[in-house]
């Protein structure tokens, strides 16, 4: 482990089984964090925990479906019951959804994407704040995207649903500042994971750059790059900072 900025500390990461999700496993391993991974895919989640293991860290793995209730209770409980407490939680479980006009979108999409993207994040923060607040603060860091600030065709429920956890992300921080509960996100645009890979954009290279084309940094960025920007949010170095949506998207937004 490289340093202990959060030794003796405990983050939870929901779908922490690739992509985003495993970066920042491995970045509050390195900062000293036990690691508490969850993901719907135990075999991805087991291998991650097995990984930070293997590399000096301390990591357990939970699995959950965010979209569920007693699910993420259960996580929680697992949590506090294996650590005794829970500091940070990077809530980053999400699905891409389907593409389609809005007017075509089926409601049973819809309503996939809303249930993981958005109530997932709402179920989450509710109790992640509820234990932070028996031990005097915390830090919560939501993935959004840069579809929680901007439109994007064809996209209807993962931008509504991004759009939502800013929402969140914003009213919880306001609640709960007084509390020493600092809560923000994160606003990826394109980045290379699983999620792109299984749409298709990364493997075929035409369409690989149209979409490096739409960022002015002119490439799509890495996992390791949303997760350093998640674990500083939580770190000490920005605890005056709360309510934020951070891009971390290659200049997109300003064009």
């Amino acid at each position: 482990m490289e340093n202990q900025k959060f030794k003796g500390q405990v983050a939870l990461v929901t779908g922490g089984g690739s992509g985003i999700g495993w970066a920042a496993c491995k970045a509050f391993a390195r900062a000293g964090a036990r690691v508490v991974v969850s993901d719907i895919n135990e075999e991805d989640g087991n291998r991650v925990v097995q990984g930070l293991i293997d590399c000096g860290g301390e990591a357990m793995f939970v699995r959950a479906d965010v979209s569920n209730a007693a699910a993420v209770e259960h996580l929680i409980d697992a949590t506090v019951g294996a650590y005794g407490d829970l500091d940070m939680a990077f809530n980053n479980a999400g699905i891409e959804g389907d593409l389609a006009p809005t007017a075509d979108y089926s409601d049973e999409a819809w309503d996939g994407v809303i249930a993981v993207n958005l109530t997932g994040v709402r179920l989450c923060m509710k109790h992640e704040i509820r234990q932070m607040l028996k031990h005097g603060g915390g830090a919560i860091v939501n993935n959004a995207s840069i579809l929680g600030v901007v439109g994007f065709a064809n996209a209807s429920a993962y931008a509504a649903a991004k759009h939502g956890v800013l929402g969140l992300t914003k009213a919880a921080a306001l609640e709960y500042a007084a509390s020493y509960i600092r809560i923000n996100a994160v606003c990826p645009a394109f980045i290379e994971t699983p999620m792109l890979h299984r749409a298709g954009l990364t493997t075929d290279p035409r369409k690989r750059e149209a979409i490096e084309r739409l960022h002015p940094q002119g490439r799509l960025g890495r996992p390791e790059e949303v997760a350093a920007a998640a674990v500083w949010l939580c770190s000490p170095e920005a605890s005056f900072i709360t309510g934020h949506p951070l891009l971390v998207d290659g200049g997109y937004v300003i064009q």
